[in-house]
């Protein structure tokens, strides 16, 4: 996988985290540095934690599912897209407040993070080096929650659900450019 290929899964996979962090900026009265970078901490942790436990439950399955592990990743990236997409389009409003406690960011930071875990499953079958790989999404989760807090702060809401529907569109091109690649369709 190039670098290209996971920078674009980073970035589509740290919108759900930017999204909430534009939510948490939105309820800060004034911006907080010291708030957005435990905001970004707890998300880039999470979202590099998670990709790493799916990848060593992906190796110990590896070998027996290796001749659909393309259809596995195109499934497991498509489904993961289209429900960013759907949350992006729900009218329903996601309550935050701008507590940065262990409990309330803990469970964002999960909540945020599960469809990583797919990821670190994925990248078990494409048989991605996968110390630098969460090292670079984590990284890049941070960097892009802490630019969610401060527009969110300055901004408000608008751009929140503009990202989780291109976070979730990147997913879903993703799985099927991988896809169509095993199947010698096209070639980057």
């Amino acid at each position: 996988m190039s670098l290209t290929e996971l920078f674009v899964i980073a970035v589509g996979l740290s919108m759900d985290a930017f999204a909430v962090a534009v939510c948490k900026g939105l309820s800060m009265r004034k911006m907080s540095w010291k708030k957005g970078v435990i905001v970004a901490l707890y998300f880039g942790i999470f979202q590099g934690a998670m990709p790493l436990i799916g990848y060593f439950l992906g190796v110990q399955f590896q070998g027996s599912i290796q001749a659909v592990d393309h259809w596995i990743a195109f499934v497991l990236l498509g489904l993961i897209g289209a429900n960013m997409i759907r949350e992006s389009l729900s009218k329903e409003e996601e309550k935050t407040d701008d507590s940065v406690s262990f409990k309330s960011m803990s469970v964002l930071a999960v909540a945020t993070s599960i469809d990583a875990l797919a990821i670190g499953v994925t990248f078990a079958f494409l048989q991605v080096d996968i110390i630098p790989a969460v090292s670079f999404i984590g990284v890049t989760t941070f960097v892009l929650s802490l630019i969610g807090v401060k527009i969110g702060n300055v901004f408000g809401s608008r751009y929140k659900s503009k990202a989780e529907f291109i976070g979730g569109l990147i997913l879903i091109l993703m799985g099927l450019k991988i896809l169509l690649e095993h199947l010698n369709i096209i070639s980057f």
